[in-house]
């Protein structure tokens, strides 16, 4: 009995913990975001998704950026009105969890539209969610494969 007592408290100490992370936390915490942590101080939009939200953050994971051709990154890291455009493509206004995901258009901060598929499994226009509902104190992340760009 003592033994499942001190499990719960562990159990309800970590999930109050990863809680209290705001999305920006969540991800360095995380540990696969390094690429998106940089881009998000360049672009200097960590006081932002470190704000009250709620967001949803379609998060590209550093295996996702080592896609795109260096000379293009390197370009999009010095570019800080580009990089802000590229990253705030990534986020919608909002807090959407998985099992709410419904097929179609959805208007990211950026302010044009992703497009969600939910065929097999859920998709953000070439990108494939390959973990959903990383839950933050002001949002949620859902971790794609792929760097989106906007049109």
């Amino acid at each position: 009995m003592k033994k499942t007592l001190i499990a719960l408290a562990l159990t309800f100490g970590s999930a109050t913990a990863a809680l209290a992370a705001d999305i920006v936390e969540t991800a360095v915490q995380a540990g696969s975001f390094k690429t998106l942590v940089a881009a998000v101080q360049a672009a200097g939009l960590v006081d932002t998704l470190k704000g009250p939200g709620p967001f949803t953050v379609f998060a590209p994971t550093d295996a996702a950026f080592a896609k795109v051709p260096k000379e293009a990154l390197d370009a999009l890291l010095k570019d800080k009105a580009a990089l802000t455009k590229v990253l705030t493509y990534h986020v919608v206004s909002g807090k959407v969890m998985a099992a709410d995901v419904k097929a179609g258009k959805v208007r990211t901060v950026q302010g044009q539209e992703l497009t969600l598929g939910t065929t097999s499994g859920v998709t953000v226009d070439s990108a494939r969610v390959t973990a959903a509902d990383v839950v933050a104190s002001n949002g949620v992340i859902h971790v794609i494969d792929t760097v989106v760009m906007p049109r």
